[in-house]
């Protein structure tokens, strides 16, 4: 069965502590799986690489405005009791692993071991020259991330040596309340992104664009886990879309998502074929988003 999950109200002028309360305990009420959180710095005025995600490359002004994804995931998870919350994604190399390690325990244990760590590498140069982290050999050092952080996680002692990190051996503490840590799922679109999301995490974490692109990335998908030996189906594949209701359908050239709840039911099923385990809505980028109107799409969006 498709799990559901929302976006937080985390960009732009909605994005308060009481949007992400009243969201947060709205979709633990109408039965929603999961609570989802992204990370974005800065917005800088003269982009050095442009936005891969829109035509002409610029970031969309929501972004001038962003909540922190740790802290925003901990508010929701202190006014709710059994919704998941999870990262889509943390660019993880902002971070250094045994902070972040730290911060997201933390948060595994208050929330009762409701966490799902989305990672992404980025691809703000801008950001990168913001945090003082290379750009370069950006694989190799998410790579190294991860083992670094799933050891501090479930050894009781803690040791690493890479190329990139080192932690002297240490006791490092709490621990995930999951174990043996919380689902990693894992953001991008290179084939070395498929090989990471296989080989070092429970899973994908992507956006749905078109039909053709996400059966491509699924295929790509089972194509790896079939190499590596990995039983597809129990991976967590999680998926971001948006969303536009619409009381006449478009017809068979629509995006996904796009048309009569009959239509984005139908889209739901033919995604879980395709061996989607959950996909969220998001709504911080539609004209005008209030709070009330979010929770008029959630109430019936529930229902699919």
């Amino acid at each position: 069965m498709m799990k559901l999950g929302v976006a937080l109200p985390q960009l732009g002028n909605w994005a308060t502590s009481d949007s992400v309360k009243i969201i947060a305990q709205k979709a633990e009420e109408f039965g929603y799986n999961s609570l989802w959180a992204q990370e974005r710095l800065l917005w800088p005025l003269e982009l050095l690489k442009p936005y891969p995600a829109t035509p002409d490359g610029h970031l969309p002004k929501e972004y001038q405005f962003v909540l922190d994804p740790i802290i925003s995931l901990t508010h929701a998870a202190i006014n709710t009791n059994k919704i998941r919350i999870g990262s889509s994604v943390i660019n993880v190399l902002y971070h250094t692993p045994v902070v972040l390690a730290k911060q997201l325990a933390t948060l595994d244990l208050i929330s009762g071991g409701r966490l799902d760590f989305g990672i992404g590498l980025g691809w703000s140069e801008d950001e990168y020259i913001a945090t003082n982290v290379p750009f370069k050999n950006r694989g190799d050092r998410v790579d190294e991330f991860l083992k670094c952080i799933v050891n501090l996680w479930t050894q009781e002692v803690s040791e690493f040596n890479g190329e990139y990190y080192k932690v002297p051996r240490s006791i490092v503490n709490p621990k995930p309340l999951q174990k043996p840590h919380p689902p990693i799922t894992v953001g991008g679109f290179s084939p070395r992104t498929f090989d990471r999301a296989i080989n070092l995490g429970n899973g994908y974490n992507g956006i749905i664009m078109t039909f053709n692109q996400t059966k491509e990335v699924m295929d790509a998908l089972k194509q790896e886990a079939e190499k590596s030996g990995r039983n597809f189906s129990e991976l967590h594949n999680v998926f971001r879309t948006f969303t536009n209701m619409m009381d006449k359908s478009p017809g068979k050239d629509r995006p996904p998502f796009v048309g009569t709840l009959k239509d984005i039911k139908g889209d739901l099923e033919h995604f879980e074929e395709l061996g989607i385990t959950e996909i969220f809505f998001e709504f911080n980028f539609e004209d005008d988003i209030s709070v009330d109107r979010m929770l008029e799409y959630m109430e019936i969006l529930a229902t699919v």
